[in-house]
């Protein structure tokens, strides 16, 4: 039996797990990974604290962090669903076992939007892929396509451009809504054009990726690509929770102390409503989530 089980280990689990040992909370973090979407970032600019440093160092150093203190951590291993049980024992059931624990805090963050088109299944890993910082390298010198227009669209971009040959912008809106500092650095280089108000029909090729199929103001064309990088938003990792209140984006709705509408099960980070998704907003949720969690413990025993 814990006190608290948190559910993510990206920026909101990671600090939520810290703030909890620290309030001598006996915590089980249970997550698939380590960093969530902050290890698919590039370059992060924005962290206080830090002027420079790209996402997969950042995780390194909430890992270090993290294992600093005697956590208990269950890595590669994802949550099925959440459950209250007799007595206000929630139980939450993974792909390895059942866990039994006094409340819990749901930092499980957001997962990829796919295209849904004819051929993306088939490439997957086979020239199409979601992440640029993973997969960037892959592709020096050849011409790829970015799928998106907002800040995770024009980061992949801007680490495409100094990998690949050319990179096209495919925008399913008629203007680039990223920050405008992205957007200077993507319209300012000579490797990039952009398609505003087109979307992408089919993803073609034999055995690896080797063009798009879009569609611009009814016209279709083919553009020739070795690579696609899908960055088209992303979805809440919310379905494992019968019950609780979500809104029309399936986000968990929280209020200002973190907590759901199922007492003792609190939420923070990007799965929830909270506004603007960043690395330091979703830190501060996370440390606001395990204080109320502190504060529901000491009412609740």
């Amino acid at each position: 039996m814990y006190d608290l089980i948190i559910i993510g280990a990206g920026p909101a689990g990671i600090t939520a797990a810290i703030y909890a040992v620290r309030k001598r909370i006996e915590s089980l973090i249970i997550t698939t990974d380590i960093g969530g979407q902050t290890a698919l970032s590039g370059d992060v600019e924005n962290y206080t604290g830090y002027q420079f440093i790209t996402g997969p160092e950042l995780v390194l150093k909430f890992e270090e962090h993290l294992r600093k203190f005697n956590i208990a951590l269950k890595e590669n291993e994802a949550v099925r669903e959440i459950a209250k049980a007799a007595g206000g024992i929630i139980q939450v059931k993974t792909t390895k076992g059942l866990y039994e624990t006094k409340s819990v805090i749901v930092a499980s963050g957001k997962r990829s939007r796919e295209l849904n088109v004819p051929g993306e299944k088939e490439f997957k890993n086979k020239g199409l892929t979601y992440c640029a910082t993973c997969d960037g390298p892959l592709f020096s010198g050849k011409d790829v396509a970015v799928i998106g227009g907002g800040n995770s669209a024009l980061d992949a971009a801007i680490q495409l451009i100094r990998i690949a040959n050319k990179v096209y912008i495919i925008n399913i809106a008629p203007e680039l809504t990223g920050d405008a500092v992205m957007r200077e650095a993507v319209q300012g280089s000579d490797k990039v054009s952009v398609f505003n108000s087109a979307k992408v029909e089919e993803v073609l090729g034999e055995r690896m990726v080797s063009a798009i199929k879009i569609k611009k103001r009814d016209k279709e064309s083919l553009l020739s690509v070795q690579g696609v990088f899908v960055e088209i938003g992303l979805i809440p990792n919310s379905d494992f929770i019968p019950g609780i209140n979500k809104n029309n984006s399936g986000e968990i709705i929280v209020n200002s102390r973190n907590e759901t509408n199922i007492s003792g099960i609190f939420a923070a980070g990007d799965v929830t409503d909270v506004p603007e998704k960043q690395i330091v907003i979703a830190a501060g949720e996370g440390a606001k989530a395990a204080l109320g969690v502190f504060k529901y413990l000491i009412y609740n025993r």
